[in-house]
């Protein structure tokens, strides 16, 4: 089977590495693809992804970013008969629009926080005084994980109201802890996934301006059994019943005090959760793609370090040379790719987010450690990370074990 993933990130590498793994997968192709999936597979040129799936007879195609979901790349491909992972264009509205996504939850009686649209300003400015501090502001189109405002106070809200893009959503601000539960559907049925949590906020302590994500861990012990079958008949089945979804559904949630609440809906694997994810899998990806086979997880848990470039998530320079990747990973690490290219030294930068350093380890403590010694094997001018990818998990644990 030949096989061709969309896309040039650390997501889309993990999905090629872990393809290439497959017996059943005799050649896999990236469209562009970076230097790290041209390791495993052939990157071919352009964006012209149906001519690209039509050039090398592929017999699926998996879809890694957003944008060609919400602009009906699978709608192409299957009015040609084409095998591709992925939702309908319609069905992408709910990652597409925030304003579609809040109504549709809010009309099925899915649990999420209160909400309000605002088409222009003064109309933003009087739908606050609907709201409690902090206050959440999100753009309602694609943003690339950075279209979100957390205000504090009001100057805060007032000052993020003049630079976002409109229309936008306010709604309320949710406590408790983010999750991100990811599902494989065929239209009815629904696979799982292992639950992981994202790391959206550039610096340690969930501070500073939100990113596409700077790490991420995947650990069986985030969800419980009863939770996960909450998660599953509250959010997941009746979403899927109403879209008859195809791919990968990922429910960002926030765990409140009054249950699992839809923080967003994506309709992609997330970056950098598949990183982690495709780490800990223990199963032929390819045969789980076809139907053919099901999921199963290594026991240990995994652990993904974002190293991103000077600047990220504002303005940054590309072109550093990056040095150390063979060190990290002979000590058992996975570099995963995400904003690199080959240029007149060499590897170099060439995004923000550069590179998804993954390990795996006997518990959490251990793939955080196995992870971090990679991370510092690695250099580019520059380069910074948070160094609490996973502490939040340490906590949650620690504080179960100790009875209180």
């Amino acid at each position: 089977m030949k096989i061709l993933v969309i896309g040039s990130g650390g997501r889309e590498h993990a999905l090629v590495w872990k393809l290439a793994q497959s017996p059943s997968v005799t050649q896999v192709y990236a469209i562009p693809g970076n230097p790290g999936m041209a390791r495993l597979a052939r990157c071919l040129p352009g964006t012209d992804y149906l001519a690209a799936a039509r050039e090398v007879a592929a017999d699926l195609t998996v879809v890694g970013p957003e944008a060609p979901l919400v602009s009906g790349v699978v709608d192409a491909f299957r009015a040609e008969g084409r095998q591709i992972i992925g939702p309908t264009a319609q069905a992408a509205r709910l990652e597409g629009s925030k304003i579609f996504a809040k109504n549709f939850l809010w009309q099925r009686n899915i649990p999420t926080a209160a909400f309000v649209s605002a088409d222009n300003p003064a109309e933003a400015r009087a739908a606050l005084d609907r709201f409690r501090l902090p206050v959440v502001l999100k753009e309602d189109g694609l943003a690339a994980g950075k279209g979100v405002r957390i205000a504090h106070e009001r100057a805060d809200a007032e000052s993020a109201l003049a630079t976002l893009r409109y229309p936008l959503v306010i709604e309320e601000f949710l406590e408790g802890e983010e999750v991100s539960f990811i599902v494989f559907c065929d239209g009815r049925n629904v696979v799982p996934f292992e639950p992981t949590q994202d790391h959206k906020a550039v610096f340690d302590g969930d501070t500073g301006p939100n990113t596409g994500g700077m790490g991420a861990y995947c650990d069986s012990r985030i969800l419980s059994d009863s939770l996960t079958r909450q998660i599953l008949n509250t959010i997941i089945y009746p979403t899927v019943e109403a879209t008859s979804f195809t791919g990968f559904l990922y429910a960002g949630l926030m765990l409140t005090g009054d249950g699992p609440k839809v923080l967003e809906f994506n309709v992609r694997m997330g970056d950098p959760e598949t990183q982690p994810l495709m780490h800990r899998l223990d199963a032929d990806f390819a045969a789980v793609l076809t139907g053919s086979g099901g999921l199963a997880w290594h026991a240990e848990p995994s652990v993904c370090v974002v190293m991103a470039s000077g600047g990220y998530p504002g303005a940054f320079e590309a072109g550093k040379p990056i040095r150390g990747i063979e060190e990290a990973e002979a000590g058992g690490a996975t570099v995963f790719h995400a904003g690199t290219r080959m240029g007149p030294q060499g590897l170099e930068t060439a995004g923000g987010r550069v590179l998804g350093v993954t390990a795996s380890g006997p518990d959490l403590a251990a793939a955080i450690g196995r992870s971090y010694a990679a991370v510092r094997k690695i250099a580019f001018a520059g380069a910074h990370y948070r160094t609490d990818i996973g502490r939040k998990g340490l906590k949650r644990y620690n504080k179960v074990g100790s009875g209180t």
